[in-house]
């Protein structure tokens, strides 16, 4: 349903109809779709949802260079999220000298889409990147531990997020593999 929507926002159309939704309750809970009558007169109710254009996308990825061409490392459908994004920043495991179609894995990105390129080693953690490092099953835990109430919430952004200078002090704190070179 998010990529039907976002590729409707990659098309500039302004809706896109999304099969296998009439009868659910989501559109109780979503005031980006409707249910629409068929245009073609065959009496058909089909659910469209309005095209998704996020003001920025962020992408954490395997490799990049400093022209913005990206490895993702990894299957996804990043391409249609950049093309329906303003504005796209990627953060990156490493920063290389030439990423090409030829020799990206997983998706490729062309430097066209990308607006920004970040070197941030661990930037999926507590998650995992394939090849890489592999989820942090005790700190994803306390995550969704942590997400039960408003407080314990606030307190977890406030220890992980907004209490940490930066990307260096972060996997200092938080990142147990983190390499040394990457920790203040």
């Amino acid at each position: 349903m998010l990529f039907s929507q976002a590729q409707a926002g990659s098309m500039g159309v302004p809706y896109v109809p999304v099969i296998g939704l009439v009868g659910t309750d989501l559109l109780k809970r979503r005031d980006d779709m409707v249910l629409a009558p068929d245009p073609f007169g065959e009496g058909k109710v089909t659910v469209v949802a309005k095209a998704m254009r996020p003001d920025v996308a962020v992408f954490h990825v395997d490799k990049a260079d400093r022209h913005g061409n990206v490895s993702c490392g990894y299957d996804a459908e990043a391409v249609i999220l950049a093309e329906a994004s303003a504005h796209v920043v990627v953060t990156a495991e490493e920063i290389v000298d030439r990423v090409t179609e030829a020799n990206a894995v997983g998706t490729f990105i062309p430097s066209i889409l990308v607006d920004a390129v970040v070197h941030a080693p661990y930037g999926a953690y507590p998650g995992g990147m394939t090849r890489r490092y592999t989820p942090d099953a005790a700190a994803l835990r306390e995550y969704v531990a942590a997400s039960r109430d408003d407080a314990s919430f606030e307190a977890y952004l406030k220890r992980q997020v907004f209490d940490v200078r930066d990307h260096d002090e972060y996997l200092a704190r938080f990142v147990p593999h983190a390499a040394p070179e990457h920790t203040t």
